[in-house]
């Protein structure tokens, strides 16, 4: 039996549909649903039964494909985009068997403004591409950051570097340590879902640092899922 993805890939499925059915299978109502993207009650609703917006905009796409826990593929969004590297996006390099990942010249939390995609690359770490497909991770998205700053500790240390998962973003959310970009600074941050629906808690694991116990999840524009940290021995 075809998965409810390979139904999107074929083109199978109409979004709003398939919405409905995802509502009903979760026992979301469309009134809960509209407020995870912070409209009016109404405009899931309206969605769904009246074709009216026609489509979903890209964020909120993203952030009711992330409170139901779906690939946005099954909601409308391109294929390509399930797995699109929206980190460093290159080709695989390889040398023998091994896939250079590249080293960013940024780390995170870096400063206010700071970049990621385009950023330059200041060298590249090899690894085993059996080895990245056993973490789950994405081989076309993945760079390698370092960390500045201690208010991961001791989970990431100030000089850590980590391996960033590029494809791991909004679509595929859960708890875990991301790198991401907010009110314009890049930071690594542990994310948990907070109780209200489309809401985040951004957590250092320091606690010497500021958390951010209820995010609403347009605040935040995730860079990546960290999937592995290398540290030097002092």
């Amino acid at each position: 039996m075809a998965s409810d993805l390979d139904e999107a890939r074929e083109g199978g499925s109409d979004p709003r549909a398939t919405l409905d059915r995802l509502c009903r299978e979760q026992g979301v109502d469309y009134a809960r649903l509209s407020a995870v993207i912070d409209r009016n009650p109404a405009y899931i609703q309206q969605y769904i039964k009246r074709g009216s917006p026609r489509r979903l905009a890209e964020e909120d796409r993203a952030r009711i494909a992330a409170f139901l826990g779906v690939p946005e593929a099954m909601l409308g969004a391109p294929v390509q985009r399930v797995a699109a590297p929206t980190l460093a996006a290159q080709r695989e390099r390889r040398v023998g068997d091994m896939l250079l990942v590249p080293k960013l010249a940024i780390g995170a939390s870096a400063g206010a403004g700071a970049s990621v995609d385009g950023e330059a690359v200041e060298g590249a770490v090899a690894f085993d591409p059996k080895w990245l497909r056993e973490l789950g991770a994405d081989l076309r998205a993945l760079s390698l950051i370092r960390v500045e700053g201690d208010s991961m500790t001791p989970t990431l240390n100030d000089g850590d570097d980590i391996l960033v998962d590029g494809g791991d973003t909004a679509a595929r959310l859960r708890d875990g340590i991301y790198v991401l970009r907010m009110d314009d600074v890049l930071m690594v941050k542990r994310i948990a879902r907070a109780p209200g629906p489309g809401r985040l808690a951004v957590i250092s694991d320091n606690s010497q640092y500021r958390s951010w116990e209820d995010v609403p999840m347009s605040a935040i524009h995730l860079i990546g899922r960290v999937v592995w940290t290398g540290r030097r021995v002092r």
